[in-house]
This record gives structure tokens, sequence and C-alpha cells, in this order.
């Protein structure tokens, strides 16, 4: 499951740190204060990816799932992408749980 998850929130790091580029460019943001949210939520997903050893780490996931949503009030077709990527990293949560078992069973 773990590895299903990280793959899920990298990827979605790549895509926050893109919309850094939309804040600046089509909305009335700043540049530094679209950076810094751009920036800021790949890098809460890169630590939720790294953390996924710990409890915490998914629920660094599920705030990043959140706070991509969230960020649609800005950018609206993050409702879309954000919507996606929770889509994503539920199917990761459920069909990781179900690998995990599946080896636990066969071993």
């Amino acid at each position: 499951m773990r590895m299903m998850c990280a793959a899920t929130l990298g990827l979605q790091s790549i895509v926050l740190l893109l919309t850094a580029l939309v804040l600046v460019a089509l909305t009335d943001v700043g540049t530094a204060v679209g950076w810094s949210i751009g920036a800021g939520l790949a890098l809460l997903a890169l630590v939720a990816a790294g953390s996924l050893r710990r409890p915490y780490g998914y629920w660094l996931g599920h705030l990043t799932q959140v706070l991509a949503i969230g960020l649609g009030f800005v950018i609206p077709v993050m409702f879309f992408l954000g919507g996606m990527f929770a889509a994503l990293w539920i199917l990761a949560l459920q069909l990781g749980g179900k690998v995990d078992e599946a080896k636990a069973a066969g071993r």
C-alpha cells in the first residue's frame, strides 16, 4: 500500500508545483504568494510520501488531498484535478491494502 500511495503523492507533487505557474500567471495573487502556495503544497505531498512508514504520513496524505481540492477556489480546474488525485489516493489505499493482505496470506 505504501508504494502505491507514495507514487500517487509523488505525481501529485509535480502537478501541485506546476500550479504555482498558473497562480502567478492567471490569478491576482503575487509571485511570491503563488510560488509559496504551489511549492508548499508540492513539498507537503513529498513529505507525506516520505513519511508513509508512520501513521501520520497517511494523515498528511489526506491533508494534501483536501488542500489540493481546496485550491479549486482559486484555480477552478483544481476541483477536477484535486478530485482525480483524491480518487487515486483512495484507490491506492484500498487496492494497496488488498495487495498487502494477499501477500500476507500467501506467506
